[in-house]
């Protein structure tokens, strides 16, 4: 809401401090109902773009010839940008038909509308497979997303690092699926070779803002350094996360190199402690998140992590080339894929 200051009292020349106090009261009354005409009118806009879109698909899908959809497309633009604006060119009402094709759901139109703008499903309507295409619109709408960052999403291949985290997962626990990803992007840091721990930990928490927006929005930073005395020594856990979507306290390690098999049993005793000392009644046990700079699948594998609620992740600091970034995801989630293939055997 924005504040009365002195510039608002010239215009209402001197008021009493209970007056002052009625006049904010009314004009945060007005600043709401101002959003929610806002959040109404792009709902009512998006619902009309699909239930035309959906109209013209029904009629094209009785006539059965495809000359007749493009043909139909044209004239019926041509009217309607008579009558309604531009807003129904044929460009336009071409995405319209394919937005109705593509979310065909009335109820997830509505649901998704609440908090996506027409911009954010241009950007979704290119999408082709369809789980990916609504992980990016369920995450928009739960983190709210703005185009920007949907954009940035997409292109940094969210959903496919949310898969290749996923495939650490017991099959039967689908809680924390899509809640963490492989690797996390780190190239905002803009940290050179040689850099420490150290170095990568105060980066993060100079920018806080950004290393949440690529962990996800569920997560709030609790503490650095958390300290943990056991048997008289003092343990040090680099990172102190909740989740509030898991409701769960998320303890992250920092790693430079690679993945090493002994990092399980610190973190199993970091998760431990947590899980007896900080841990509240209602919140599910801890979960750790070990980020390295290269992991060890096989050895991540055999020691069956996930069992323990732990999960290893890769993090880059700098961004490589979009072909070779592309190249890299894909031969993951092929990996990843063949993983849970081989999970499902076993369990």
């Amino acid at each position: 809401m924005q504040k009365l200051n002195c510039q608002n009292r010239g215009v209402v020349g001197n008021i009493a401090q209970s007056e002052e106090k009625l006049l904010k009261e009314l004009s945060e009354l007005i600043y709401n109902s101002r959003n929610r005409i806002s959040d109404l009118a792009n709902n009512e806009l998006i619902t009309l773009f699909w239930r035309v879109g959906k109209r013209v698909n029904d009629h094209v899908l009785m006539n059965r010839r495809a000359e007749y959809g493009k043909q139909i497309v044209v004239t019926l633009s041509n009217f309607l940008v008579q009558i309604h604006g531009n807003n129904f060119e044929a460009k336009n009402l071409r995405r319209m038909l394919q937005f109705a094709e593509l979310f065909n759901t009335y109820e997830i139109v509505v649901t998704l509308a609440q908090k996506l703008t027409w911009s954010h499903f241009l950007l979704l309507l290119p999408i082709k497979n369809a789980d990916t295409r609504v992980f990016y619109g369920h995450k928009a709408l739960k983190e709210s997303w703005s185009v920007r960052d949907l954009k940035k999403q997409i292109s940094l291949k969210a959903f496919e690092r949310s898969m290749i985290a996923d495939s650490q997962l017991s099959l039967q626990d689908s809680r924390m699926s899509g809640e963490f990803k492989d690797p996390y992007m780190l190239d905002f840091f803009g940290l050179k070779n040689n850099f420490l721990e150290k170095d990568l930990e105060s980066a993060i928490l100079n920018d806080l803002e950004n290393f949440i927006m690529e962990l996800g929005k569920g997560f709030a930073f609790i503490e650095r350094q958390k300290r943990m005395i056991i048997d008289g020594e003092d343990f040090y856990l680099d990172l102190l996360f909740y989740n509030r979507n898991l409701k769960r306290l998320v303890a992250i390690e920092l790693k430079i190199g690679k993945f090493q098999a002994k990092y399980k049993g610190q973190m199993e005793l970091y998760l431990k402690w947590l899980n007896r000392y900080e841990r509240k009644e209602e919140e599910a046990p801890p979960v750790g998140l070990i980020l390295c700079t290269e992991t060890s699948k096989e050895q991540i594998e055999l020691l069956e992590m996930h069992k323990d609620d732990i999960l290893v992740a890769e993090y880059w600091t700098e961004l490589p080339p979009k072909k070779v970034l592309e190249d890299k995801i894909k031969t993951a989630v092929v990996e990843a894929k063949e993983r849970i293939e081989k999970s499902k055997l076993l369990e």
